[in-house]
């Protein structure tokens, strides 16, 4: 039976900060938001196959962006927007 993708990486949540702009009020800010980082381990599960091998090779350490929306850090405004301008997945050196 082939491995499932989640045993070649190690996962954890991280938050980063990003530049983003309230679509209601426009008022720029800095928000802290959640990545799920998904990071390749160092060497593969012995129990692997060399169709496992191959995958594994070929994998590499991403993250992808758990929150779609943010609240407005503006006192007057503090209503919730959706994010854009970032991507939802990125790929790690």
């Amino acid at each position: 039976m082939p491995m499932e993708e989640r045993e070649f990486f190690d996962e954890k949540t991280e938050q980063r900060k990003h530049q983003l702009t309230c679509t209601k009020c426009g008022v720029a800010g800095e928000y802290a938001l959640n990545w799920l980082v998904r990071r390749k381990k160092r060497q593969l599960p012995p129990r692997a196959d060399d169709r496992d091998r191959a995958r594994f090779a070929k994998a590499q350490s991403y993250m992808v962006l758990r929150d779609d929306t943010a609240n407005c850090t503006n006192m007057r405004c503090r209503k919730r927007f959706d994010i854009a301008g970032i991507k939802t997945m990125a790929f790690l050196d």
